[in-house]
């Protein structure tokens, strides 16, 4: 079994290094930037920023692996898909040690969701690709789907396997070849990724992965004319800058970006349970997801219950080192998030919600790390800026409403429109509320999710689908072809 230090060391022997055509590279650039462990705030190592000439190599290396590769067969390319399903088994420990490691997500909660969520995506594209009709006829018209060339895939910390995996995988099972760039804080199980994909044989081109930032390697993927498709994932503010460079090239974007997400639990709802639950699912991953309900209305009659039930939720949970079983969360990412957090805390001290429990600083006990302490509020309204803004941290919104249709327009009332909540004894009531909803997906009652059905948002949220069919889809041209049979 992997442990902390195995992982620092394997980081050290990948972390200068890029993987492209097929092989472990130096940089040419030679910017570096250190990664921090954000439970300690020690340094771990530091990784390397990919150039414009970084970021040339890896198109190339996939550009010229596209004449190939794009005309693979099915059968090849669910083989291939099963090879990395089997080699990300085998290293599945150890992507639950790196993703602890780097962004301080609690071991059992690396493994048991965050590991098991990768493997469950590649499972998913390889029946997608097994069943999926790439030839079909409308009227007399022949209809082809087609990989779309060289894509550019950058994701981001928060669900580092996830993101990557929900990317990858599909491209891959379309026949299209990728230059990846993870983000900065979450290099170290990319690198362990890249090694993965090396030892399940993906050929030589065909997976490229450059470690770097935003500023520097993201924008040279994403003008880069060799690349015909960018897919995003990160803040709506990094997605409109990616949309733009990538315009003069008129390439495809697809893009998941920010959320806040509205849960509006009905006065038929049983309280405790959507309460307890609604805190529970906002501070997953450390408050660190981008579709958490991180806005609850209830009525305005049952706020004073539902305030007792979310303190003694919030309070219920144990914050501490990543590497303890028994710890629920761990902190967030690192210091510019810890800032933005209690920023947005200490905001809305300032503005007047109401401090159910939690605030600003470290839990007690903790004096190093960037821990958050778990936060309510409540009697937040719509002009404050902590119902406008995503905080990305373990931090609750109560929002009182008078009835349905003011719940449902308080929800609305957003730039965002990942995801939205809606807990009810009356499941066609529920119904009639998700059609209201100017979200991309709307949770009934706190189902278990589904990887197959299509996820991505309205409005700021970005645009596009992902998983499943979806996400092939997202990484196909359709060709029509026209005959004049005789």
């Amino acid at each position: 079994m992997a442990d902390q230090s195995q992982m620092i060391q394997l980081f050290n022997s990948l972390n200068n290094a890029f993987y492209i055509d097929g092989k472990f590279v130096e940089p040419v650039g030679r910017e570096r930037i250190n990664l921090i462990n954000p439970a300690t705030e020690e340094v771990i190592g530091d990784i390397a920023i990919a150039s414009e000439t970084d970021v040339d190599h890896a198109v190339s290396s996939a550009r010229k692996a596209f004449r190939s590769y794009g005309k693979t067969s099915r059968d090849d390319r669910v083989a291939l898909l099963e090879s990395i399903l089997k080699t990300y088994d085998a290293h599945a420990e150890e992507f639950a040690q790196c993703m602890t490691l780097e962004m301080g997500t609690p071991i059992t909660f690396s493994r048991d969701i965050q590991t098991w969520i990768g493997r469950a995506h590649l499972e998913v594209n390889i029946d997608v690709l097994k069943s999926f009709n790439e030839t079909s006829t409308v009227g007399k018209t022949k209809v082809i789907h087609e990989p779309i060339g060289v894509c550019g895939l950058i994701t981001p910390w928060n669900w580092p396997n996830l993101q990557v995996i929900t990317k990858v995988a599909p491209a891959i099972a379309a026949g299209c070849t990728i230059v990846l760039k993870p983000s900065e804080f979450s290099s170290v199980s990319a690198l362990l990724f890249a090694q993965m994909m090396d030892e399940a044989g993906v050929p030589a081109g065909v997976f490229n992965l450059l470690t770097g930032d935003g500023a520097t390697t993201g924008t040279a993927i994403s003008t880069h004319p060799g690349i015909d498709m960018v897919s995003f994932t990160g803040s709506t503010r990094a997605g409109v800058l990616v949309a733009k460079n990538a315009a003069d090239t008129v390439k495809r974007v697809h893009q998941e970006l920010g959320g806040k997400s509205a849960n509006i639990i009905l006065e038929d709802a049983d309280l405790k349970t959507a309460v307890s639950k609604g805190v529970a699912a906002c501070y997953l991953n450390n408050g660190q997801s981008c579709s958490a309900p991180t806005r609850m209305f209830v009525p305005k009659h049952l706020l004073p219950q539902a305030e007792e039930i979310a303190k003694e939720t919030a309070e219920s949970f144990n914050v501490g080192s990543p590497y303890d079983e028994s710890t629920e969360y761990g902190p967030v990412v690192n210091s510019k998030q810890f800032d933005h957090v209690s920023n947005l805390i200490q905001c809305g001290i300032d503005e007047g919600a109401k401090l159910i429990t939690g605030g600003v600083g470290r839990p007690d006990g903790l004096d190093k790390g960037y821990y958050i302490k778990p936060t309510v509020f409540s009697s937040v309204t719509q002009e404050m800026t902590i119902a406008n803004e995503e905080i990305f941290g373990t931090v609750l919104s109560i929002h009182p409403y008078d009835d349905v249709d003011q719940a449902v327009e308080m929800a609305n009332d957003s730039q965002y429109g990942l995801a939205a909540y809606v807990q009810s004894a009356d499941v066609e009531k529920a119904r009639e509320i998700a059609s209201k909803l100017e979200a991309g997906d709307v949770y009934i009652n706190y189902p278990e999710g589904d990887l197959a059905a299509p996820f991505g948002g309205y409005k700021r949220s970005g645009n596009g689908r992902e998983y499943g069919e979806y996400g092939l889809e997202a990484f196909q041209e359709v060709k029509a072809i026209f005959e004049d049979v005789a």
